[in-house]
């Protein structure tokens, strides 16, 4: 399983930035603001603060800041790690952090009592805390000292204060290495060690270091400097490091680097005996010169691979996906091999074992695993006609090979999304799987007799939408009912742990069922089913499920409103001082086709690289430490089959949006068909907010508070667009053609056009359509951050849980004659890249989640929209605070 790492942002600390220390002594916080930002923006999934300046009120600084930062959702949003030398700082920090903060840092090296009483201070505000491995006598530069510091303070922490073990983070302690002093050579193996023997040690204990500190002796030779922290990660993060800082520019994948500079940097990272007649410090030292070079620098494509045998030729093509070889390449194996089936069984299942090692340990990512696929692909298609012509020989030879395993997919009945389905069936086969994909919209009995039919080990439900979970149930039910008796796995944008083992587990108890999150887990889960420790995991699995059951048997005991009491808080908008803007035009205004040109500069790409499970915000994540090597290519492909796709009309976008007169009825929206507003055409209706609120300006919101009620004109607006018209077929063609990398990379583009649509769409409405903000000037970053006034929601999404609400829209836009989309039993929208929802024009109108809800309000809902109660239940069983009986 990929290792998870978390990256430490480093720039809001006035020690390590001259610039954002200029800014706060400047007292220019709007612009430190914007250093935070830019940091999160980057990736940095913590922000480590520090004001420990001579001239600076550290504690007015560090108060200001945080409290200016907590206004700033987009910076918030990630955990605050307060950073002093100073306790006075820190307390005062900790009085200003919204939720969990962590403490940087606390130590023993003013003693026990001190440490106690600080640690004790930080428990009571509920913060996490880095421990530096530093006591009395100083800090721990052996092993042997930062595991004999950090279990003592663990012990203390743990035994004494009552610190949850979970929010102890350890800083053992990262010195430079290759600084030319002999004791200080082993200073990156006794961390590694360290770290390892604390995570085994010290349980659910966290390990973070300052990465940087490693290559300080380079400093000024970045290549080496970032050579260093790779090789130093790779090995620190197998031994169980869990975070840290890394701000040295790009970080090379550890593969990729120089063979000589990354043989001379293993050397000196884990201290080996020296291989030259220097010391391996002077051997670096001395090689160093020759990788500084200035960026920019012209790169030479490296045909040094083609010298090889044609074995490590196809090993490195699979490796690094490159096809334009592969055939000839594939050609000469076959020559060579006694049978075509073995250049399968040989050359190309080695070559494609590496890249499963090479992606479970980190060190590839899923668009490069798709890549080597598809050259598997290609290589295997090159070898069918032999191998068809020779089919006795392959029954005469077919003992010697066999996949590990048999592995049935589908993305479940009522449910057209496929994306992460496929992507997981690319990872399994890269890794000997034989994978039986029976694609989207798949009912169970078809599902059962192909699983009978094929004899595969196991099944793989995929989905993502809300009611594709009660379809999952189904399926299991099923396969219980008909005697199944192979493991079943669950995956899917809607599903999760919680739901797997409440709902469906209890459903099929013949074998194991497993919720697997995303497709880096998929390999692992598999081979522990099918393996040696398939008893033991599939009983950490059980007790695992049973704790979820019993936590979610407890419901959210969280204080909550009654719906009558919800609605005495509901959000309360002042329409006469704000009054609503009537649309340009009422009625309907069909877009078919819609420039796909226009489209792209409109596309918002973070979500496209989340898709290919890469973390970053775009643009920052083409130049990001980790993932950077793996996105950009994968952007540079993007953008190559975008012009495609425009050029050659792959795709149509088509695309409706509407207006009408509309006003609230409690928690429903009427719609009429005239300004007279004396028929009423549609009823929305819509769910409200039960949490308790705890202060005076917090409410109970509802979508309908957002139009007013009955007395004052108000309107309401909706849209259906798609991208997806020959979305499918494109895929289909590239999958045939054994394809699979280009089939998601369509897939996702057309997904991705689909949501630039809904944007540009929404854009057009606000300025011209409705034209309630006709002055509005934002670029795509400020469309992408949704500084606009009103708001799209869409049916199925956290403001409006109830994916029937779609049936109402539909039929209102009558988008299916006027866009071609389509609505599946399951409330799917059809082409699968496609999107739809509401407008809502009022400048107080805003996001936000429903959340959890009590029966009396699933009763009333029941009742508005002409349901039984368990017909509610079911159509919003993911919000229910309560088990249906």
């Amino acid at each position: 399983m990929t290792p998870t790492f978390i990256n430490i942002g480093e720039r809001t600390n006035v020690t390590g930035s001259a610039k954002f220390r200029k800014l706060i002594v400047e007292g220019d916080y709007t612009a430190a603001l914007d250093v935070a930002r830019q940091q999160v923006e980057a990736g940095a999934a913590i922000i480590d603060i520090n004001m420990d300046e001579g001239l600076l009120d550290s504690v007015a600084a560090m108060r200001t800041f945080l409290n200016l930062l907590a206004a700033e959702p987009d910076i918030a949003r990630v955990p605050v790690m307060i950073d002093s030398s100073k306790w006075e700082v820190i307390e005062a920090g900790l009085k200003c952090v919204q939720g969990k903060a962590i403490v940087n840092s606390i130590s023993m090296k003013e003693g026990e009592d001190k440490f106690r009483s600080e640690a004790t201070k930080c428990l009571r505000y509920g913060a996490a805390v880095v421990v530096m491995a530093f006591d009395e006598v100083g800090q721990a530069d052996t092993a042997a000292r930062k595991i004999e510091i950090c279990s003592r303070a663990y012990r203390i922490l743990v035994d004494e204060v009552g610190f949850p073990p979970e929010d102890i983070i350890f800083d053992p302690n990262i010195f430079a290495v290759a600084t030319g002093i002999d004791e200080h050579n082993n200073y990156a193996v006794d961390f590694i060690e360290a770290t390892r023997a604390i995570k085994q040690a010290l349980p659910y204990a966290r390990i973070s270091g300052g990465v940087s500190n490693v290559s300080f002796s380079f400093r000024g030779n970045e290549p080496v400097r970032r050579a260093i922290h790779s090789v130093f990660l790779y090995y620190a993060i197998q031994a169980g490091m869990d975070m840290g800082i890394v701000n040295a520019g790009d970080l090379p994948v550890y593969d990729t680097i120089d063979a000589e500079l990354r043989q001379a940097v293993e050397d000196v990272i884990l201290n080996r005996p020296q291989r030259h007649n220097i010391s391996n410090t002077e051997y670096l030292v001395e090689i160093a010169p020759k990788y500084k070079s200035d960026k920019g620098q012209v790169q030479v494509v490296n045909l040094a691979w083609r010298e090889g045998n044609v074995e490590d030729r196809l090993k490195h093509a699979l490796v690094h996906g490159i096809t334009e070889f592969i055939d000839a390449d594939t050609e000469e194996a076959r020559q060579q091999a006694v049978r075509p089936l073995h250049v399968i069984e040989g050359p190309l299942m080695a070559g494609m074992n590496v890249v499963g090692d090479l992606f479970g340990s980190g060190k590839m990512f899923l668009p490069q695993v798709v890549k080597s696929a598809r050259v598997m692909k290609q290589s295997v298609a090159y070898l069918m006609p032999y191998m068809e012509a020779e089919k006795e020989a392959h029954v005469a030879a077919g003992g010697t090979y066999q996949a590990a395993g048999k592995i049935l997919m589908a993305t479940v009945k009522g449910d057209v999304h496929d994306i992460g389905k496929n992507i997981v069936g690319v990872v399994l086969q890269c890794n000997n799987y034989e994978v039986i994909d029976l694609g989207v919209m798949v009912p169970a009995d078809r599902i059962l007799a192909a699983a009978r039919e094929h004899k595969v080990d196991m099944i793989g439900l995929s989905g993502l939408i809300t009611p594709s979970l009660d379809e999952m149930v189904f399926v299991a039910r099923e396969m219980q009912r008909t005697g199944f008796d192979i493991p079943l796995l669950i995956g899917g944008a809607t599903t999760s742990k919680t739901h797997t083992a409440v709902k469906i587990e209890p459903g099929y108890t013949n074998n194991q069922v497993v919720y697997v999150l995303d497709a880096s887990r998929a390999v692992g889960v598999v081979s522990n089913l099918l393996g040696e420790e398939r008893d033991n995991f599939v009983a950490q699995t059980k007790a695992d499920y049973d704790k979820v059951r019993l936590a979610y048997g407890r419901n959210d005991n969280r204080p909550r409103s009654s719906l009558s009491e919800a609605r005495e808080n509901r959000f309360k908008i002042d329409f006469a001082a704000e009054p609503p803007v009537k649309p340009a035009f009422l009625g309907l205004k069909t877009f078919s086709p819609y420039d796909l040109a226009d489209l792209r500069d409109h596309i918002d790409w973070t979500p496209f690289f989340a898709t290919w499970e890469l973390a970053g915000k775009f643009p920052y994540i083409l130049d990001d430490e980790i993932v950077g090597h793996a996105a950009l290519p994968l952007y540079q492909d993007a953008l190559k089959m975008l012009d495609q796709i425009i050029d050659e009309k792959w795709f149509e976008a088509r695309g409706v949006v509407g207006f009408w007169p509309a006003n609230a009825v409690d928690d429903d929206i009427e719609i009429y068909g005239d300004e007279d507003r004396t028929e009423v055409i549609a009823r929305l209706h819509t769910l409200r907010q039960q949490m308790k609120k705890t202060r005076a300006d917090q409410s109970n919101t509802a979508l309908a508070d957002f139009v007013a009620p009955k007395g004052m004109p108000d309107w309401i607006g909706g849209f259906a667009v798609t991208s997806g018209h020959g979305e499918m077929e494109i895929a289909r063609k590239f999958k045939t053609a054994g394809d699979d990398y280009n089939a998601i990379l369509a897939t996702a583009l057309a997904d991705r056009l689909a949501e630039a649509f809904a944007e540009a769409l929404h854009k057009k409405v606000r300025r011209e359509l409705w034209a309630y903000a006709a002055d509005e000037d934002l670029d795509i970053d400020g469309l992408i951050a949704e500084k606009y006034k009103g708001i799209r929601p869409a049916p199925g999404y956290p403001a409006q849980p109830d994916h029937t609400e779609k049936w109402t829209l539909f039929d209102l836009l009558d988008a299916r004659s006027r866009t071609g989309m389509e609505l599946t039993e399951s409330l799917a929208m059809t082409p699968p890249a496609s999107v739809s929802g509401m407008y809502f024009a009022h400048p107080k109108s805003h996001y936000f989640g429903v959340g959890k809800i009590e029966k009396d309000q699933v009763e009333d809902y029941a009742r508005r929209k002409g349901w039984a109660v368990d017909e509610a239940e079911r159509w919003l069983s993911p919000i229910l605070n309560y088990v249906p009986s």
